[in-house]
């Protein structure tokens, strides 16, 4: 208990140093990129840090778990402290818990703050400020099928859970039969509640004696049950940052309506598969550092982990990107890699975790 106390202390103080200073370089080396298009107020300058912060922190956490358990063993390895935990009748399986341990509940947390959406959305709502100094941006011109009709909207707005300028296109046979004009609706208790509108049907048989096209006033009406405003802006947009509860509410909303979804089980595996590549990684690495300086390069070691672990995280993320952009499928692009990883640190695992 003494040896996990200690080595998880370090841990997690090397992960949270490496954690910042990697936030910080990643937020300011951004900040001087884009210096001359920030020409904003400082609250919502503050906000676009904030939200920057966020989104680094997404990206490079797994990394920093990695890199802290490097940082950590180097210390131990230094300070001889591995060789005397050795020597005290500690084995490899013990030293490796607490990193282990540790990694596993920071990425569980991690993954939850997912279910946040200015975190999972962070990077979205930064750009916006950028490039049009609020952080969510109207929606225009939306136009999407559901349950075998045609919607348009002219201006969503998901903050205020508004739409403006709407159009319901219903088919008959492969033929339009008629159109709901509407100025606005709001999304209240789970469906778009629309007070006033027209609603303008087509005879079915377009002959001289037909009625003709009839123009008839309607109201409170309801449409687009279960498609909250958020969900609309995200899907249709062909945004990828979903939060938790708006993917999977999403999927089972959507493959009712034979709509392809990979995109949002790629959001999906990206928040709940792809983090843990760091646990795995460190038990990969573990193994092979000696226990001693005097069987170590300190410095050739430290580039050599670095540097495989980036190129790793690097072809994992491409990966992601092909899966987000259905090139290939999100299986392919998410779980397999992670699969392959947790065969390698298992097999690690079983050959070099040997009591000492």
């Amino acid at each position: 208990m003494l040896a996990f106390n200690y080595i998880a202390l370090h841990y997690i103080k090397y992960f949270l140093i490496i954690l910042v200073a990697l936030s910080l370089f990643f937020v300011g080396f951004d900040y001087m990129g884009n210096v001359d298009k920030l020409h904003i107020s400082a609250n919502l300058l503050l906000i676009y840090f904030v939200y920057k912060t966020f989104f680094a922190i997404d990206m490079l956490l797994p990394l920093s778990l990695v890199f802290g358990m490097i940082s950590t063993k180097i210390f131990l390895i230094r300070s001889n402290a591995l060789v005397s935990f050795f020597s005290l009748g500690y084995s490899r399986n013990d030293v490796l818990r607490p990193f282990v341990v540790v990694s596993v509940v920071i990425t569980m947390f991690f993954v939850g703050l997912h279910s946040w959406p200015n975190f999972a959305r962070a990077d979205e709502f930064s750009n916006n400020i950028r490039n049009t100094a609020q952080y969510l941006n109207p929606t225009r011109d939306l136009f999407f099928a559901y349950k075998g009709k045609y919607i348009y909207f002219e201006e969503l707005l998901p903050l205020q859970e508004k739409a403006v300028g709407i159009r319901v296109f219903s088919v008959k046979d492969h033929s339009l039969s008629s159109i709901l004009e509407a100025e606005s609706a709001v999304y209240r208790g789970d469906a778009w509640h629309i007070k006033h509108a027209q609603i303008i049907k087509k005879p079915n048989n377009m002959d001289f004696d037909s009625p003709g096209i009839t123009v008839n006033a309607a109201n409170d009406l309801k449409i687009l049950e279960g498609f909250r405003p958020k969900m609309l802006d995200q899907i249709y947009e062909g945004k990828v940052n979903f939060t938790i509860k708006n993917a999977i509410d999403a999927i089972l909303l959507l493959e009712d309506q034979n709509i392809d979804t990979r995109s949002i089980k790629g959001a999906l595996y990206k928040i709940f598969v792809y983090p843990f590549f760091a646990p795995l990684l460190i038990v990969i690495i573990f193994f092979f550092v000696p226990i001693s300086v005097r069987f170590l390069n300190v410095s050739l070691f430290s580039f050599g982990a670095i540097l495989s672990t980036l190129l790793i995280w690097g072809v994992l993320f491409s990966l992601i990107e092909l899966a987000n952009n259905k090139t290939i499928s999100s299986e392919a692009g998410v779980i397999a890699p992670i699969l392959l990883l947790g065969v390698v640190a298992l097999w690690q695992w079983r050959r070099h975790a040997t009591p000492k």
